[in-house]
């Protein structure tokens, strides 16, 4: 029977080890103690990487009083856009925080033009046993399947996945044809080839490095044989503790798998806790998940990244802003509204549209540096001016509403201005309402909106193109004007005009009713 030993703490020392459980009368030998440190979806968060990186020395320096393997993985998404600096950064710190491996993300496949020469930098494996990387592409031959990692004497085996929806999620999608990257039944096969590879070379530990998300992991979970963990990302789960039927859940064989995520963009870490029989099977597990925010950033690793990225610049100042919202993809996010705010004046447009999923930080009070506002979004997306008929904009909003309901609550609700709404639980939107330049508010009827109405739209090049299946908003061919900047820009001009702080505050635009 296995125990879960719950709990959640914002000190790593004295929950990085388990005490030594009582000998078994049916087993006198020694139980296997492993200890992993695990992140994921830090999509190129410099700041964060600073504060972990501060864990991570923590986790290192500490000595366990009994005999622990220590582990250290990434389940992809670490890196992120086109932006060479970012990602350098990125890579830099998952070097300094000695990553062992690391699932392929999608966003390890967004710079087609330049990943081939940050390839010696790293120094972690890449593993993804569900592509058939074209050999034109860079990474061809570079990403493995599986590995075996041995510590201590003892041998893990190693597996690593990318996300099914990978097509969907690229930018440059056409480099990979659709049937290079497996579907969720081809991808439970390759996943169990693997398994049985290394059982075959006597390994009974066994760790997925995933990126397909936790629907798709509790049912790889159930569906195989002989995975013991699975370390998991893409959908931002933050998982905490050990629940049975939630994060506990058993294989075909009846044995337990664990699962687990932290979250995203380095809010938090995760250090999983396991003892292990001789047989490789967990008897006991504790997981704890723990806010980056508690830690101090780094300095050598500070000063590292600013060689890369240049000194920071103060452009304004805060005067007071909320805390992080709980769920970035469906919650109301005041720190987003400023944005697309910013985004709408400084462009002269009548609405603006912004992503949930391209707000990757938030505003604090004080002084708001040019480190701060590019972590912000490290995607980089160009924004464009759009022209959108009224019913493509409805369309699109209906269709991200249903992010309440859809697995992951993928693809997220878009943030506005210009415009407010409501959405119930169900993912559905009411009491749409245009708001002019002079805050004159307009019915929009969602019923049967207008195909003859416009609305000269800034938005990014990314949902231009139509992406995350928003086949409605495919317009880029349309597009009055494509910038070469993304909104921090706008941020930045509007503290030029006005040095005015800022009150950062949700002023009720998006609702979500019962």
């Amino acid at each position: 029977m296995i125990t879960p030993v719950n709990s959640y703490s914002t000190n790593l020392i004295s929950q990085t080890v388990l005490k030594a459980k009582e000998a078994r009368q049916h087993n006198k030998s020694q139980p296997i103690r492993t200890s992993i440190f695990y992140i994921n979806d830090f999509h190129g968060k410099s700041i964060n990487l600073e504060r972990t990186m501060t864990a991570s020395n923590a986790f290192d320096n500490f000595k366990p009083s009994e005999p622990t393997d220590k582990l250290k993985f990434s389940s992809g998404d670490i890196l992120l856009g086109e932006i060479e600096k970012v990602n350098k950064v990125a890579i830099a710190g998952e070097n300094a925080l000695h990553i062992m491996a690391s699932a392929m993300g999608n966003h390890e496949y967004d710079m087609p033009k330049s990943i081939g020469k940050m390839i010696p930098d790293m120094k972690f494996k890449m593993l993804a046993c569900n592509i058939d990387i074209p050999p034109q592409y860079p990474l061809y031959k570079k990403v493995e399947k599986s590995y075996i990692q041995e510590i201590n004497g003892h041998k893990y085996g190693i597996i690593g996945t990318s996300p099914t929806d990978l097509i969907s999620r690229l930018k440059y999608s056409k480099l990979f044809a659709q049937n290079e990257i497996h579907d969720i039944s081809s991808t439970a096969r390759d996943i169990q080839q693997e398994v049985d590879k290394l059982r075959n070379q006597g390994i009974n530990k066994i760790i997925l490095l995933s990126h397909l998300g936790y629907g798709y992991d509790r049912k790889i979970a159930e569906s195989t044989e002989g995975i013991d963990v699975i370390l998991g990302g893409h959908s931002h789960n933050l998982v905490l503790d050990i629940k049975e039927g939630e994060n506990l859940l058993y294989n075909k064989k009846g044995e337990p798998v664990i699962i687990t995520q932290a979250g995203r963009d380095g809010k938090y870490f995760g250090v999983l806790n396991l003892e292990f029989d001789e047989n490789g099977i967990i008897k006991k597990v504790q997981n704890n998940v723990t806010s980056t925010r508690g830690f101090k950033r780094n300095a050598p690793l500070r000063y590292v990244f600013e060689k890369i990225l240049g000194k920071p610049e103060v452009v304004g100042f805060v005067k007071s802003a909320p805390p992080p919202i709980t769920n970035d993809l469906i919650d109301p996010n005041p720190h987003a509204q400023f944005i697309v705010d910013c985004m709408k004046e400084e462009l002269d447009a009548d609405i603006a549209l912004l992503s949930a999923a391209n707000v990757r930080g938030y505003f604090e009070s004080g002084a708001l540096d040019t480190r701060v506002l590019e972590d912000m979004s490290p995607f980089k997306n160009n924004l464009t001016i759009t022209p959108y008929t009224e019913r493509e904009i409805v369309d699109a909003l209906k269709a991200t509403a249903k992010s309440l309901v859809n697995l992951n609550n993928k693809p997220g609700i878009l943030h506005t201005s210009g415009l407010k709404y409501n959405i119930n639980k169900k993912g559905e939107i009411s009491d749409l309402y245009f708001i002019d330049k002079e805050g004159k508010e307009t019915k929009i009827d969602i019923e049967n909106p207008r195909e003859d109405k416009i609305y000269r739209t800034v938005i990014n090049d990314y949902y231009a193109m139509g992406k995350d299946n928003l086949s409605m908003l495919n317009k880029i061919d349309w597009a009055e004007k494509i910038f070469d900047f993304d909104f921090t820009k706008c941020v930045k001009d509007h503290f030029k005009k006005d040095q005015t702080p800022v009150e950062i505050k949700d002023d009720g635009r998006i609702k979500i009713i019962d």
